[in-house]
Formats: structure tokens, sequence, C-alpha cells
């Protein structure tokens, strides 16, 4: 795959179902690491990486979150096509979420097949926030970053480091902000919401409300924990996405 955009983090690529995952607000592919040696070793997991953070640091983050998804939709589409027969599901969390649902309404545009199933963590439909992130300066930023939690706090008391996240944070922040749903028909793509407990971000019936946005099947997962409650419960996390990718392939 093409390794700007997509990062693997298993030694080979499984000949199953492909499962393509995007960051959080300020987050980067290795989010996803972890979970990624969670899954069957049948799966192919990849992560995007944003421009702006880590290897991709001297490129300019995106400050709007739909040219982010054109880009993202781009790449993602040719990758698919290069391997028709393999089906596909997006896992996203938090503003990974959001992309990755709009991701997903980019693709059903062409003559890419849906895919098998999204995921998406940590954040509702995408009418449920609209707080003006925009308007955060770097104080409110890492005010909520802190209130969230899953970063590093002493990563956040050093200046050097600190220097280093801030431009994709503040970009994301942006992105998030500007970002308005003006509507659109549901996908076809069957839907898992998942979610933590005491998501400071989010309410459990937050996450129901991504059922307005498909026609298929739709399930919640609630886990133990905060907005970045993933870290914590990496076994069940992988658990519902087998579950739900499985089903799916003994459905078709």
């Amino acid at each position: 795959m093409n390794s700007t955009w997509f990062r693997r983090f298993t030694t080979a690529s499984g000949d199953g179902p492909r499962l393509v995952c995007f960051p959080h607000a300020g987050g980067s592919a290795t989010a996803f690491k972890d979970l990624a040696h969670r899954l069957p070793a049948t799966f192919d997991v990849v992560a995007v990486q944003y421009p702006g953070r880590q290897d991709r640091y001297a490129e300019t983050p995106y400050t709007a979150l739909l040219p982010l998804v054109e880009a993202v939709a781009g790449e993602l589409a040719r990758e698919l096509a290069a391997d028709p027969g393999r089906p596909y599901a997006l896992f996203g969390h938090s503003m990974g979420a959001l992309v990755a649902f709009e991701t997903a309404r980019l693709l059903a545009r062409g003559e890419l097949p849906d895919p098998q199933r999204l995921f998406l963590s940590g954040r509702g439909g995408p009418e449920t926030d609209s707080l003006p992130y925009h308007l955060y300066d770097d104080t409110d930023v890492l005010a909520d970053v802190r209130r969230l939690g899953g970063t590093d706090q002493a990563m956040l008391a050093d200046p050097d480091l600190l220097e280093l996240v801030l431009p994709a944070l503040r970009a994301d922040y942006r992105a998030l902000g500007t970002y308005r749903w003006c509507g659109g028909e549901p996908l076809a793509a069957p839907v898992t919401a998942l979610t933590g407990d005491s998501d400071p971000m989010m309410t459990v019936e937050d996450a129901h409300t991504w059922r307005a946005h498909t026609t298929g099947d739709f399930a919640v997962k609630v886990f133990s924990g905060g907005h970045f409650y993933l870290f914590d419960h990496l076994e069940g996390v992988a658990a519902a996405v087998t579950e739900g990718l499985l089903s799916e392939a003994a459905v078709s």
C-alpha cells in the first residue's frame, strides 16, 4: 500500500478482510499498532497517517476536514481497486470516526463496493458535536487534550515535544470546529458504534445516533472507561471488530 498514507504494523498482510484505521485528533497511525497485533492474523490491518505528524511532520496538516477526507478517499480508492476481491472495513476513533464516516460516504459515490462494516468509536453522529474548536487557542486545545486523556501528560509538559505535536493538534481542532453536517442519505454499510461509559466528550446515547446513518445492521458496544477506553480494552475491541467482520462475511 501507499507508504505515505498507510502504515502496516504486522509483519505480513493476511488474505482476509482489510481494516483501515483512522486516528483521533493529534493522533498518528501508531495509535492502532497494538490493536493490529490483537486482531486475527488473517486480517490486513492498516492505519492512516495524516500529514503533519511523525514521519510526515514536514508536511502541512489539513485544517479542514473534507479536503482531508478527499485526499484519504482518493488514495484508499486506488488501493482498494488494485485488490478488488478483498472485502474491507473502516475503523475510526474520535475525529477519526468522522473522517472514516465521510470517507465511506465519498467512496459510496464511486464504483467500489461498500465496506463490510464501519466501526465508529469515541464520537456520536456527525450532527452531535458543534463546539467551536476552531476558536480554541493553544491553552484551550491543551486543556481539552488533558481533559480527554490518552496523551502522555509528560509529553505535554515538555516544551520541545509540545512544539512537535501542537501544529497537528491546532490543525485537527480547526478542522473539527469548521466541519458542518449538511445532511445526506444513510450508508448501506452496517455500523458498530463503540464508546466508553464515562467519556467526557459523548454519552452512550450519542453512540446510538449513528443508527440514523445506516440502512444496514447497527450495534453499540459499551466499554468501561473514558474517551480513550480502547487502549484499556484492546482485547474487547479486537473481539468486537472480529465479530462484526466475521458476521458480515457469514451473511454475504
